[in-house]
């Protein structure tokens, strides 16, 4: 349904055989649309549709922008500086087509991402064929004028260093060097590969598995939370009970790490840890927290907003008790965010700890849990287009909760 292996491309010494190239490649992408039209009713979003959807996705979100910027930024100006008599006519007839099937086909485009992205992911096999069909419609049109009619102008109009000016910007727009040197592996109808710390910013991911709607969720947020905890379970999340715990130091800094929730109930939401830690010191100075729980399996995410207490002796004691021989060991051992020159040292440690306690270490009286005892809960539900369900819970001061939605 795709084609693995682009064709060639001309070097921006040829700007206009680069154009004509990256239509070549619109042509392509354009056959794989039609043709998801005629294999989802049969086979759905199976492996072969979900790729050809991501390969249209991916030339026509990264892609179609630096043809429309090419003409609209480059050649049309140019063309529109040295045109006189009938080219000077065709050009002040067409150019006015030109831009106005750049917002029209852009505005189709938005309407075929959404249905796209779903069959890109699995998630969704519409496709409407309307759309496709105007949208490649328009599009074989549109490369047609400009082949039968701009392509020769700027061959019969442009002298070699407008032609040099031409590509030189092509290049530039598509972070390609002016020496060509990242031409063998970028090609000319896409932008060169940029920095990770660049690429990020390309990295999207659509939602759609579910909603959230305020009259739907639970009146008790504990009691929806533990629904939603529950269904991560059922879904095999990975490690459902991660979740992040962000405190501030006395500076006024913020930190957070990730720690394993123990247990949760209408009281909050433990964990233990060692007291002298960076965030025990953190909560002994400002006993307040924000956890956070993300299960990307399901699209969801929770904060919950609170004051943290001390969990009592007796249950820090039972935790203790109940995890396995080596932990208790390592909680005695570690000095917990203390600096220590070595992880010799550090197992050397463990060690004496070992032959000191034997079978039977007791807890530690600096080691023990915390409790955040919420004062806002907020269920966060992924939807398509960045446009988000939340839901947020808090308390008030006679202990109920009131609920609403909050804007994505």
């Amino acid at each position: 349904m795709t084609q693995l292996h682009p064709d060639p491309a001309p070097d921006f010494d040829q700007p206009v055989a680069v154009l004509k190239h990256c239509h070549g490649r619109i042509r392509k992408q354009l056959s794989t649309l039609e043709n998801l039209l005629t294999h989802l009713p049969q086979h759905g979003a199976d492996e072969q549709a979900r790729q050809a959807a991501q390969a249209v996705l991916k030339y026509f979100d990264k892609a179609a922008h630096l043809h429309h910027d090419d003409e609209e930024q480059d050649l049309i100006p140019m063309l529109r500086a040295v045109a006189q008599g009938e080219d000077a006519a065709t050009l002040q007839a067409l150019a006015p087509t030109i831009l106005q099937d750049h917002k029209d086909m852009d505005a189709m485009w938005q309407d075929l991402h959404e249905q796209l992205t779903a069959i890109a992911d699995g998630s969704g096999t519409q496709l409407s064929a309307s759309t496709v069909q105007r949208f490649s419609q328009r599009y074989l049109s549109h490369m047609e004028r400009e082949e039968s009619t701009m392509a020769p102008m700027a061959v019969r109009l442009f002298s070699p260093e407008q032609m040099a000016q031409l590509g030189q910007a092509m290049r530039q727009r598509r972070g390609i060097d002016s020496a060509g040197a990242n031409a063998a592996t970028a090609s000319a109808c896409e932008p060169a590969a940029k920095a990770i710390g660049e690429r990020v910013a390309d990295l999207r991911k659509d939602y759609g598995q579910a909603s959230l709607d305020e009259n739907g969720v639970d009146a008790d947020p504990i009691l929806q939370f533990t629904r939603w905890f529950e269904e991560a379970l059922k879904a095999e999340v990975n490690e459902p009970n991660a979740m992040s715990v962000a405190t501030v130091g006395a500076d006024g800094r913020p930190s957070s790490r990730i720690v394993l929730v123990k247990q949760f109930d209408a009281r909050g939401f433990t964990w233990y840890t060692n007291y002298d830690s960076q965030k025990g010191k953190q909560l002994a100075g400002k006993p307040f927290a924000c956890l956070l729980f993300f299960w990307s399996e399901l699209e969801r995410q929770v904060r919950i907003e609170g004051t943290v207490e001390r969990t009592s002796a007796e249950e820090s004691d039972k935790y203790f008790n109940s995890r396995p021989l080596k932990s208790r060991l390592s909680a005695i051992a570690s000095e917990q965010s203390a600096p220590i020159a070595s992880r010799a040292a550090l197992e050397h440690n463990y060690e004496e700890t070992a032959r000191q306690y034997g079978e039977a270490p007791p807890r530690p009286s600096n080691w023990g849990g915390f409790r955040l005892v919420p004062e806002r809960i907020e269920f966060w539900q992924g939807r398509r287009s960045r446009f988000h369900d939340r839901i947020v819970y808090t308390r008030q001061e006679d202990g109920s909760w009131t609920r609403q939605r909050l804007q994505p």
